[in-house]
């Protein structure tokens, strides 16, 4: 077998959720990203809407199985001796599509080898027709290899996906528990979580508080929070519009490394945005506008592929007058901003 070395190791990944400018739902998934020579693969394989087999919300047992595939304790699920690298974030179904490679041991210097990678969408792949030809194949040194999948099987691969909402505006706080429900963050909605037992406070990742939440009450959760020994990230809310509180919510729940994120920039001045991502992706940004009687007005402002590097977005005019903000997007990174004029 024919392969150049490569490093492998593991990373905490997202495929972002939300609720989208036509009113559709964005399904959030947590997911375990393979890291081949310190850069996720997932990035090498275009502008891809896919998570990996090892995603937290499977049934334990589940996410063992998988674990163990991939270090070929287990039959190939698939023929040929071909293994799911990434699959629909909607659902398990290879007709959806799936990326897949032949997974191997060389037993006579215990590497393990990836290679033939595939998109596939039946029984067979067929690599003339949909093999991505400019990808591996990879060796990977045995002992760092079974090393960083082993030491999923030490740990509790699931993520803290509840969020505590505090807010005066019950009905706001209402619809936006009940979107990111939708998308499948569990959330509560709460007005003082002194008596909330530390064991509860340790299922949240993230605290939201409505604008109206004063810097005395908001100082007493982080208290809670403190004395129950638990680090959550805090988002101030912008404003009452209930898909802007989810981007900012899906954006704190976000625990993979900054350095391996795709979207790592987003500013938003004097009807401008100024973005920064670290490949070539897909970028979509939408901007959310409070008028003078507390209307929302949403519009898609930008939806294209920018490649790596910063980029400077001219947007319309009338949709980030006034108090406005602008929510922008990847497969897996959302960045909220609001308009400085």
């Amino acid at each position: 077998m024919s392969a150049e070395y490569a490093t492998f190791g593991l990373a905490p990944a997202m495929r972002a959720g939300g609720v989208l400018a036509n009113g559709d739902y964005q399904v959030h998934r947590d997911f375990v990203d393979f890291i081949v020579d310190g850069r996720p693969l997932l990035y090498q394989l275009s502008d891809l809407d896919a998570v990996s087999p090892l995603a937290s919300d499977v049934p334990p047992a589940i996410f063992t199985a998988q674990v163990r595939s991939l270090l070929l304790e287990a039959e190939a699920p698939l023929d040929d001796g071909r293994y799911v690298i990434y699959g629909c974030p909607e659902c398990e179904g290879i007709e959806c599509g799936a990326v897949t490679a032949v997974i191997e041991k060389d037993d006579s210097c215990d590497d393990y080898v990836w290679r033939d990678f595939a998109w596939q969408t039946g029984e067979h792949a067929d690599l003339e027709l949909n093999g991505y030809h400019g990808i591996g194949p990879f060796r990977f040194q045995g002992a760092e290899y079974r090393s960083a999948l082993n030491s999923l099987l030490l740990g509790d691969p699931g993520a803290r996906r509840r969020v505590l909402l505090i807010g005066a505006r019950v009905a706001v706080l209402a619809k936006l528990a009940a979107a990111l429900r939708s998308i499948g963050i569990g959330a509560d909605i709460t007005r003082d979580a002194t008596d909330v037992p530390a064991e509860e406070l340790r299922g949240y990742g993230a605290v939201a508080f409505g604008r109206a939440i004063g810097e005395q009450e908001r100082a007493a959760v982080r208290r809670s929070f403190e004395r129950a020994g638990v680090e959550v990230a805090h988002v101030d809310g912008l404003a009452p519009i209930v898909p802007l509180l989810v981007a900012q919510i899906e954006h704190a729940l976000d625990r993979s490394p900054h350095e391996l994120r795709r979207l790592t920039r987003l500013v938003a001045a004097d009807g401008e945005a100024g973005i920064e991502v670290t490949s070539t992706c897909r970028v979509q940004i939408t901007a959310y506008r409070l008028d003078r009687l507390y209307r929302t007005h949403t519009q898609e402002v930008f939806d294209g592929i920018l490649e790596a590097g910063r980029h400077r977005i001219t947007l319309d005019a009338k949709a980030v007058k006034g108090e406005s903000f602008l929510v922008a997007r990847t497969s897996g990174s959302v960045l909220v901003e609001a308009m400085v004029h």
